[in-house]
């Protein structure tokens, strides 16, 4: 490594070389995916559980659920997947425009993902879905359909709230890629960030599935 790399701005006092340093960065994000992975793993553990446990009743209370919606999300997510690549590209060859272009779409794309959320969620107060006092479901399952609903604010909740961190860190990096701080020797943060947000997405695939299509083939009439 060159004496200029040794002294790159963003090459902190405790590692040798830009390398050791991306290395620490990416064992300690791979770290942070495996817990986030247990934790999760936990939610869709319940789930599966309780399913097994109510299973007419998770299935009529998931076609209370607007699978056209989700779908939608499904394809604004897998599009976000896309220009976070892109971005992490741009910036391994340094087209520092493009870093901040894709970086910008990757924020809209979220952005679209979270209001689509909030119009089914307000969907949910309406119809009195939102586990609680107010909990109204027609039926004999609407004890069991309750734990479904707590799943899925639980579940769903857990993943925007992954999104409405990870949107302002994206308009952080883009506004550090403007200034021209990232290129083809330093995009650590650019990559990092990218595999927060494909485990994000990557999330939702398993979530878009299990809570909206699984049941679909056994609609109650």
């Amino acid at each position: 490594m060159s004496d200029a790399a040794h002294h790159h701005p963003a090459l902190t006092h405790h590692f040798p070389n830009l390398a050791e340093q991306k290395e620490a960065s990416s064992l300690g994000m791979w770290l942070f995916i495996a817990q986030e992975i247990m934790f999760f793993g936990g939610l869709f553990l319940a789930y599966t559980v309780y399913r097994n446990l109510y299973p007419a009743a998770f299935a009529e209370a998931s076609h209370h659920l607007d699978w056209k919606l989700g779908g939608i999300n499904t394809a604004v997510l897998i599009g976000s997947s896309l220009t976070m690549a892109l971005a992490v590209h741009a910036a391994v060859l340094g087209h520092r425009r493009k870093i901040v272009l894709y970086l910008i779409l990757t924020v809209v794309l979220g952005s679209i993902f979270l209001g689509v959320k909030v119009v089914e969620y307000a969907d949910k107060f309406e119809h009195h879905l939102v586990p609680g006092a107010d909990f109204r479901f027609e039926g004999v399952h609407g004890r069991p359909a309750e734990i479904f609903y707590s799943l899925y604010f639980a579940m769903t909740g857990l993943h925007a709230l992954h999104m409405i961190i990870g949107i302002p860190i994206l308009l952080y990096l883009a506004w550090r890629a403007h200034r021209g701080h990232y290129g083809p020797e330093y995009h650590t943060p650019v990559e990092m960030t990218g595999l927060y947000w494909h485990f994000v997405d990557i999330v939702w695939i398993f979530l878009f599935p299990l809570l909206y299509l699984v049941d679909r083939a056994h609609q109650v009439g």
